[in-house]
Formats: structure tokens, sequence, C-alpha cells
């Protein structure tokens, strides 16, 4: 279903995130998540002599390698643009995420390590984004096995964590009634 007609406007900005999941042939996972902004108006900046229409504004790569357990094993990001050079600076940081897992808790350890100075608003909204769901998208299948084998009265690690998986919902009562509370 679309979104209501929309009043008379003007586009203005536009933000691009591509996220993609791969199998490596070593058995670990790399997650990769680019974004990239752009303005419909060329404007004046001063480290760049000035910003196209079109032109990117921002374009950053982040780069996880996960294994199983969406445990971090390698973090690589890049700025390719920018408005200000030193913007690119803060890339090498990002390999203070190794170690950490995507799961709960993940959100805060990010922002623990990456948040404000320490880190890129807009890469650090990537990993805690986008970036982190693509991850349980790529190993879907890993964790639909994990799920089989979960031991009875064990909460599986997805109920809770939307509304279509709430524990009162329909849904977890069909999949999941030993742990489920839904009438």
């Amino acid at each position: 279903m679309p979104l209501s007609k929309a009043t008379l406007r003007r586009h203005i900005h536009t933000r691009n995130i591509d996220c993609r999941g791969y199998h490596r042939d070593d058995g670990l996972w790399d997650i990769e998540a680019t974004l990239v902004d752009t303005k419909t108006y060329s404007f004046g900046n001063e480290d760049r002599t000035g910003i196209a229409a079109g032109e990117p504004l921002h374009e950053m790569r982040i780069r996880l390698t996960i294994d199983d357990d969406m445990m971090v094993h390698g973090a690589e990001a890049v700025t390719d643009a920018s408005p200000f050079h030193v913007c690119g600076d803060i890339t090498a940081g990002f390999d203070q995420i190794v170690g950490l897992r995507i799961g709960p808790g993940w959100r805060r350890a990010v922002l623990a390590k990456m948040a404000g100075a320490k880190g890129c608003t807009h890469l650090t909204d990537l990993l805690i984004g986008p970036l982190s769901v693509t991850a349980y998208q790529t190993l879907l299948e890993v964790r639909r096995g994990e799920d089989a084998q979960r031991t009875a009265g064990k909460k599986p690690p997805i109920l809770d964590t939307c509304h279509a998986f709430a524990r009162t919902g329909a849904l977890a009562k069909k999949r999941w009634p030993d742990v489920a509370t839904g009438e």
C-alpha cells in the first residue's frame, strides 16, 4: 500500500543505504553497508570547493566480518566523500568493535566505543541499524537451525524483538507455545 498523496513539495536530499551479506569460503560472513547522501542543488564547501547537485556529500562504507554466533572478527570503514577532509580520519578506529557480538546490548556496546567525537555519526548509525539487521537476515538459515535445536522452555533470541514476535502474540503461540504468554 502506498503512502497517502503528498502535499506539493520540492525534493532536496536523498540518502541511499545499500547493505549486502556474503558467506565467505572460510565459513565466516562479510556484512557490508554503503551510505550515499546527495543534494538536488549545488552549494559551497570550504574543504571541497563546492559540492555539485547529485555529487555525494557523504559516501561511506563499512564491512564487518562475523561468525555464526554474530561475533565480530573484523571491522573496516572507509570514507570516500565527506564535507570535511578530517571526516575519514576516524575510520581506523572502527576496529574497536572487533570482539563485540551483534545481539542484545549491541547498540549500547557500539555507542560506548563509537558515539560522539569517538566516531562518525553516519557510520555508527549504519552499524547499529541497517548493518546489524542485514547480519540477522544474512544468517537467517543459521538462526533457524539454532531455533530448531532450542531447548523447550528457553526463550528464542528473536522473541519480543518486534510487534510480530511479541511473546503475547499469535505468531509466538504458534511457533513457540512453550514460551508464549498470549491468549
